[in-house]
């Protein structure tokens, strides 16, 4: 009996006829000729059934054709009759890549080359996925593979040049470019992607510290018109002249970027450093002469803000207000409204808060309304500086906390100018801080109906519904904007990645309790992500086809630190404790269900999206039918069976796809108390002990007195003798010897805690970590009751976030001493409604969709 090998060769064999019409084949599917394809793959199964290449190409073909799940399975069926194909292996890894399964993608080409070590095609499909992947040393060994194949073609030196940098191997990135250009000839001129490629050898050279190198490289193609990009080429200049210490060109150098672009701050900096100024740490003699410097910048080019904007960073006392003044004085005549978010920075510094506000107030006593009244006298000032100086120190008050002060400035505003849209913004800003988030809600209703055109408003106004809890009539308002043939806002927006919607609704589901909605948003937010990572695949070969090699290496750099992102961060540390909670008390998962529950706009939505799926059931039946449009590989996107999120919640593993949200950040070892808090509650639960400390040593590094680390603290060291009874070593052994240094064994936990409240008494957060730790070492309820009501004594410096917590804990653990927390809370903080009593809310939700302006009937927004 002949080997298996030479069996499966003799099925592989045609006769001349259909090896003919194979190769027609492979040519009609490079062309996309797919219907004729698929006939001449008939064709050949016809004599040849068990044929596999000619079995996978035709399963290719179907899967272009919208017939996925057929194609698919004649691919497979073809791999089972031949194994050692590349062909066959090729098709299957293509399968897999559009699935975005590259793990398994790249496991088949690499079988594809065991079969055929030097297909061009398959190789270059290899380094893309190994890019994707970052597997940069094998993607070094592909792009050597490559280049020694296709030497005369220019894009394998560039990618192999690539492929060191993103390996690590600089030098050797170097090293193949002069390689490359001392054989390359016959340039034309003015060639764009030469261009790119030459700055991108300065850029190396500048990585490895060969700054004289590089300048010259730079001067040279630059004076031959090489390279072609004139900002680009004043720029590294002036950079490299700095670095390699060439004092009088680098000023010139950077002098002539100011004067081309004088309101960019780099350039600023970048002379600055010229002159030996050191911004991070800077003497008092620097400081003076860095206020030089920026004040004959400012005298050379009037119209340029930054010199002027930089002048106040570094300036003092006498000086400051000298340079203030005209700085405030310019913004509030021009009426510019982001005056204050320009100066906001400076209120790090008391002394420059305190001058500014003195400077304001000072104006906004030039003019008054009795002004404006007496025909007799002329204002000092025209009335816009003296709306826009009301508007300044309205955000001024905010800022620092004056809430009523600021109300009452926001209000003299609007009866002088009631149809400034800025004034209601900010005015909501002052209610959601004061903790009024119905009022916020109406007056950014109020700022919409002022310009109902603008999106900003609309979206703001829709936001600040869905903070208020009002999520029906916040998906009126982006209903606005959305595709009318969406079966809801919601959906289109989720379509449309829109970060700041699935945070905000999730965030509002999560407070109403809605726990399987709010977990639908925020993995909806990582599914974007998922799809950002997806989406820079194809930059991996265009990006070397246009030479585009500077932005391609800042794009890499993005994507692998896209998720901190905050929206990413928040919403995989709210969904992982989401999940801890649901862990903590089962329960839960069985009130999250809608069904019996929905409101009417709910019933509507869901009837909508019914009819919206039927829809694409048959737009896909008729695609189905269709076989001359190319559909390319990518999978459908799945269909949504769990709308509102309840299969999620209860799912049995969701503490492991909390861990999956998270460890991306883990990886990134972003600093946040919040996330390594987190991890510690995940990691506790899944018996991840050693993960578990770990992540305390995280927090004690970046704040040792977080009130947060207490209480995790005290929870695993009164609880540690049980968890481990008997650890796995070395596991066991190493998580104990970290806990030891975190907290000793030996601590009397009643004492430790008893010695925390003490020293941070005055910090709410303090407190309320102190109670729940009491809670934990089993302290009686008054006193943990009692500990709570600390907060409320006047030496407390106590916010409305940390009392809605308390209120919140209070309520959890069941005390009978929290509606009478509440009732004292609700006569501290006057002008929020977070503490009324819950039979006021319909009132208040009511009165957030309306309106305070008295606008005809035709000027109203349509609800």
């Amino acid at each position: 009996m002949p080997p298996a090998s030479m069996q499966i060769s003799a099925k592989r064999a045609l006769a001349s006829k259909e090896a003919t019409l194979f190769k027609e084949l492979l040519t009609l599917y490079e062309t996309r000729q797919l219907k004729k394809g698929l006939k001449t793959a008939d064709s050949i199964l016809k004599k040849f059934p068990e044929h596999g290449e000619t079995l996978c190409m035709k399963g290719l073909l179907l899967t272009h054709m919208g017939r996925r799940e057929e194609g698919i399975d004649l691919v497979k069926k073809g791999m089972r009759f031949d194994l050692t194909s590349h062909i066959c292996w090729h098709v299957f890894g293509l399968i897999q890549k559009g699935e975005k399964n590259y793990e398994e993608a790249l496991k088949s080409y690499t079988q594809a080359l065991r079969f055929d070590k030097e297909n061009l095609n398959i190789l270059r499909d290899s380094a893309h996925l190994q890019t994707q992947l970052r597997l940069f040393e094998a993607l070094v060994e592909t792009r050597h593979t490559l280049l020694r194949l296709r030497p005369n073609l220019r894009q394998n030196w560039v990618a192999l040049a690539v492929a060191y940098h993103l390996n690590g191997e600089v030098d050797e990135a170097r090293k193949v470019l002069e390689r490359y250009e001392s054989i390359l000839k016959g340039v034309p001129d003015y060639d764009v992607e030469h261009s790119e490629l030459l700055l991108y050898h300065v850029s190396l050279l500048e990585e490895v510290g060969e700054f004289s190198e590089a300048l010259n490289l730079l001067d040279t193609n630059a004076k031959a018109r090489v390279i072609i990009d004139r900002t680009a080429i004043m720029e590294r200049r002036a950079s490299l002249l700095t670095k390699v210490g060439n004092v009088g060109e680098a000023e010139d150098a950077w002098n002539a970027l100011i004067q081309q672009n004088s309101d960019c701050r780099d350039y600023y900096k970048g002379y600055l450093s010229i002159k030996g100024v050191d911004l991070g740490a800077m003497s008092e003699e620097a400081r003076q002469e860095t206020v030089r410097i920026l004040r004959t910048f400012s005298e050379q080019l009037p119209k340029a803000t930054v010199p002027r904007r930089l002048s106040l960073e570094y300036s003092k006392g006498d000086e400051f207000r000298e340079l203030a003044e005209p700085y405030l004085f310019s913004g509030l005549s021009k009426g510019i409204p982001s005056l204050f978010v320009d100066l906001k920075d400076l209120y790090r510094d008391q002394d420059k808060q305190r001058t500014i506000e003195e400077i304001v107030e000072g104006y906004n006593q030039l003019y008054t309304p009795e002004d404006e009244a007496s025909s007799s006298s002329s204002p000092s000032e025209p009335p816009t500086t003296y709306l826009w100086s009301l508007y300044f120190l309205a955000q001024h008050y905010l800022h620092i906390r004056r809430y009523s002060r600021a109300l009452s400035l926001l209000d003299l505003a609007i009866s002088h100018t009631p149809t400034l849209p800025e004034l209601y913004t900010c005015k909501a800003r002052v209610l959601k801080r004061s903790g009024d988030i119905y009022g916020a809600a109406r007056s950014l209703n109020d700022a919409r109906l002022l310009d109902l055109q603008d999106r900003f408003l609309n979206t703001k106004c829709a936001k600040y519904r869905l903070r208020a809890g009002l999520s029906d009539e916040a998906q009126e308002i982006f209903g606005l904007f959305t595709k009318k043939d969406a079966s809801n806002p919601a959906s289109d927006l989720e379509d449309m990645q829109s970060l700041m919607f699935l945070t905000e609704d999730g965030d509002s589901h999560n407070r109403s309790g809605r726990l399987a909605m709010a977990l639908k948003r925020y993995v909806g937010v990582q599914k974007a992500f998922n799809e950002f990572e997806d989406d820079q695949y194809d930059f991996h070969g265009y990006s070397l086809r246009k030479f585009t090699i500077n932005i391609y290496m800042n794009l890499v750099s993005w994507e692998d630190r896209a998720r901190l992102n905050p929206a990413y961060v928040h919403a995989a540390i709210e969904a992982a404790r989401i999940f801890v909670r649901v862990h903590d008390d089962p329960a839960l998962k069985n009130h999250q269900g809608s069904s019996g529950q929905l409101t009417d706009a709910e019933k509507k939505a869901k009837k909508k999206a019914k009819k919206a799926a039927q829809k694409v059931q048959e737009d896909q039946k008729k695609a189905a039918n269709s076989a001359n449009e190319d559909k390319g590989l990518e999978a459908p996107a799945p269909k949504d069976d769990d709308p509102d999120g309840t299969k999620l919640l209860a799912s049995s593993d969701g503490l492991e796809t909390a861990a999956k949200l998270l460890q991306p950040l883990v990886n990134l070892e972003l600093p946040s108390v919040r996330l390594w808090v987190t991890i510690y509650d995940v990691a506790v639960r899944r018996k991840r002990y050693l993960q578990a400390v770990k992540a305390l040593l995280h927090v004690s590094a970046l704040d040792p007195g977080d009130p947060e680390l207490h209480v995790r603290l005290v929870d695993i060291r009164k609880f540690w003798p049980t968890l481990l009874q008997s650890p796995p070593a070395p596991i066991g052994p190493t998580a104990s010897e970290v806990l030891e240094e975190l907290i000793p064994s030996s601590t009397n936990l009643e004492t430790y805690n008893a010695q925390y409240l003490q020293r941070g008494g005055s910090s709410a957060s303090v407190v309320l970590a102190a109670a729940k730790a009491s809670r934990i070492l089993g302290s009686p309820e008054d006193e943990i009751s009692s500990t709570v009501f600390n907060l409320l004594n006047p030496d407390v410096d106590l916010s409305i976030e940390v009392s809605v917590e308390a209120l919140a804990y209070l309520t959890a653990i069941k005390s009978p001493r929290a509606d009478e927390f509440r009732s004292r809370l609700d006569s501290r903080f006057e002008l929020s409604t977070a503490f009324k009593p819950s039979s006021e809310f319909e009132t208040y939700r009511k009165q957030a969709t309306g309106s305070s302006l008295n606008m005809e009937d035709g000027e109203k927004a349509p609800q």
